[in-house]
């Protein structure tokens, strides 16, 4: 999943996914200058969050 798709999954904003990732530990890899993210490691992220 690009970040683009990520802010769409979270209903969050682009602006915020690239400014908190690193912070939120959304957990991306860098994929030559790409920032991409598996489905099943973002809902495991998701699982851990606390509301």
């Amino acid at each position: 999943m690009s970040p683009d798709d990520v802010a769409k999954y979270l209903a969050k904003p682009k602006s915020w996914v690239y400014g908190n990732w690193r912070s939120q530990g959304i957990p991306f890899k860098k994929v030559g200058n790409a920032l991409r993210c598996r489905l099943v490691d973002l809902d495991e992220w998701l699982d851990r969050q606390t509301p």
